[in-house]
């Protein structure tokens, strides 16, 4: 059965208060969490291809069934698109959306982005695109440290370059982004979606369906200033 998508409900009405030194703070702070065993596996599936690449690298975080992967591997033909998810049951769903890639091949892999993004940074990836589609906000105030622009993988994240697009169904997740992105020098591009978009993932239909509200960033995190 399918669920109407519930709007995103937070007791924050805007930008929170702590962010900037939640964001000061990673940045002058390297984030040592050990990296889990699945991650480094998944990583090591396909460092060496993406060292021999020589074509656009397009990577798809929290990319769950992976329907988005299939539509970006379509929309990129020559490039080496990447799917990552920490779920193996989603993406294990995959099969049913591999025929929105058009043909074009692409890769799914199961890691936690915390150690993912880091091991890509540290192997200096440079992303051509890179695309955050519908992330858990973690609407709750006190949880604004679980949310990708407030948490210690953030730097690994800019370092990884490209042209950076987030989407959500809350805007103050991508304020807060943007936020996040300025005190990195890096402009950012924030508007509301039309609504007759075409979906590429499950949430973007539901939330459609539900006639909510869609926010997208875009920032190119390879022009970064000079803060």
């Amino acid at each position: 059965m399918q669920y109407e998508a519930r709007a995103v409900t937070s007791n924050q009405d805007g930008v929170h208060d702590d962010l900037p030194a939640l964001v000061r703070r990673y940045q002058q702070h390297r984030f040592l969490k050990p990296v889990a065993k699945h991650s480094q596996e998944a990583f090591d599936a396909v460092a060496e291809q993406v060292a021999h690449w020589r074509g656009p690298l397009v990577l798809d975080s929290c990319c769950g069934v992976g329907e988005s992967t299939a539509v970006l591997a379509s929309r990129f033909p020559d490039a080496l698109v990447i799917g990552v998810d920490k779920s193996a049951h989603r993406l294990q769903r995959n099969l049913q959306h591999q025929g929105k890639a058009a043909g074009a091949p692409y890769l799914l892999l199961r890691a936690d982005l915390n150690d993912f993004w880091r091991l890509a940074a540290e192997a200096s990836w440079q992303l051509d695109q890179h695309f955050l589609l519908y992330p858990n906000p973690w609407p709750k105030q006190k949880h604004v440290g679980r949310r990708w622009h407030g948490s210690p993988v953030l730097p690994s994240l800019v370092q990884l370059g490209g042209e950076l697009t987030v989407r959500s169904n809350w805007q103050i997740y991508i304020d807060e982004f943007a936020t996040a992105l300025e005190l990195y020098g890096i402009e950012s591009q924030c508007q509301q979606l039309a609504s007759n978009i075409d979906p590429i993932t499950p949430f973007e239909r539901k939330y459609q369906a539900a006639q909510q509200a869609l926010w997208q960033l875009r920032a190119n995190l390879t022009a970064k200033g000079s803060l």
